[in-house]
């Protein structure tokens, strides 16, 4: 009896049939468990030794990190209890503008909390912002604060910086001076990174001055190189000077150690917020279009002007730090009543005159 060859599968066929489910389980294996095979390691391995460019030419995507022209610490220093002020001042510099050449940091800076609200309230500050310095000093002005701030950088930023330097500027600032920092980083571009005193100089040009030991940048906000705070940091002569009118007194420092000799005055750059009933003179003028720095900007409820001879975009950037609150229609009939009561009745006022103007004109 003969057995027929057509029907018996060939061995071939049979053979596939196994291996094709086996080789598709294994490729299924690799891609879901690349760990178990160490096939994630050799590939990591492979991206690590590849340059920069092939990777991301790879993924499509990669920035490039650009070197920053310069590093700057702003230290803002203000008073522990200054809380809304801080985040006001938060607020404003968290809108950095775009393609910002520089690299800029803000922090706070005061002396040791002194009461457990402090302590409490500044820790959660801490833990949300970090942008806090706090120095091992009694809160002071005049008494040796700007000492504190500039002396403990080197130390304090020492570990962080890995034997280089941390920062090519430190600036120290008032919590009522708002600088631009993009101009700021423009005036900053090409200047000396050595011996460099960057400020508002006083006295200025055109203007009677009591007699100064030396000439200084105003305390609204003034920059210093990193070699500079390493010297003030290691001079007797500032050690020896910390009582008194501190921005005068950094001023007094670097002329009697024969330092700052890049100083850079900006002029009319820099100036003091110029309020309706105030004179014109070299520090205190309108609002100008190549502004870096105003300065007096201490009431959050300050009146805006309403001449800006710089247009509408430095009016916006100092809107929060000068825009008065807002006001509710109950707010402005409260503050009528306010007023209808402390007016003698012998003065008989039209009740027109009494009332507080248009709710669209107090906003």
């Amino acid at each position: 009896m003969t057995t027929s060859l057509c029907n018996q599968s060939p061995p071939t066929t049979n053979l596939l049939v196994l291996i094709i489910p086996l080789e598709l389980l294994l490729l299924t294996f690799i891609f879901l468990y690349p760990n178990d095979l160490k096939i994630q390691s050799y590939l990591s391995a492979c991206r690590a030794a590849a340059p920069a460019s092939a990777v991301s030419d790879f993924i499509g995507i990669g920035p490039v990190a650009v070197k920053p022209d310069f590093r700057l610490l702003i230290g803002v220093l203000t008073h522990p209890d200054s809380y809304e002020r801080r985040q006001l001042v938060r607020l404003v510099y968290s809108l950095k503008p775009p393609g910002l050449a520089a690299h800029i940091d803000v922090r706070f800076v005061f002396c040791n909390l002194t009461s457990d609200e402090q302590e409490v309230l500044v820790a959660l500050e801490i833990m949300l912002h970090d942008d806090i310095i706090i120095l091992d000093c009694r809160e002071n002005m005049n008494f040796g604060k700007t000492y504190h701030y500039f002396s403990s950088l080197p130390k304090l930023l020492d570990r962080s910086s890995g034997g280089g330097r941390p920062y090519d500027y430190v600036m120290k600032m008032d919590d009522d001076t708002y600088f631009r920092l993009d101009s700021l980083a423009e005036s900053l571009r090409g200047k000396p990174r050595e011996d460099m005193y960057y400020g508002l100089e006083i006295p200025c040009k055109g203007e009677k001055f009591p007699p100064f030991p030396a000439p200084f940048m105003t305390g609204m906000g003034y920059v210093l190189s990193w070699d500079l705070v390493e010297w003030v940091a290691a001079s007797e002569i500032a050690r020896n000077h910390t009582i008194g009118p501190e921005d005068m007194l950094v001023g007094m420092w670097l002329s009697m150690g024969g330092r700052g000799k890049n100083w850079y005055g900006m002029g009319r750059a820099m100036y003091n917020y110029k309020g309706w009933n105030e004179s014109t003179n070299c520090f205190r003028h309108e609002l100008a279009p190549d502004t870096v720095a105003v300065h007096m900007l201490k009431n959050n409820s300050r009146v805006h002007l309403s001449r800006i001879t710089s247009g509408k975009a430095l009016s916006t950037e100092l809107r929060p730090l000068l825009a008065p609150p807002r006001r509710s229609r109950e707010d402005l009939k409260n503050m009528r009543v306010r007023i209808i009561n402390i007016v003698p009745s012998k003065y008989d006022h039209p009740r027109e005159e009494l009332d507080p103007p248009d709710p669209k004109e107090a906003i």
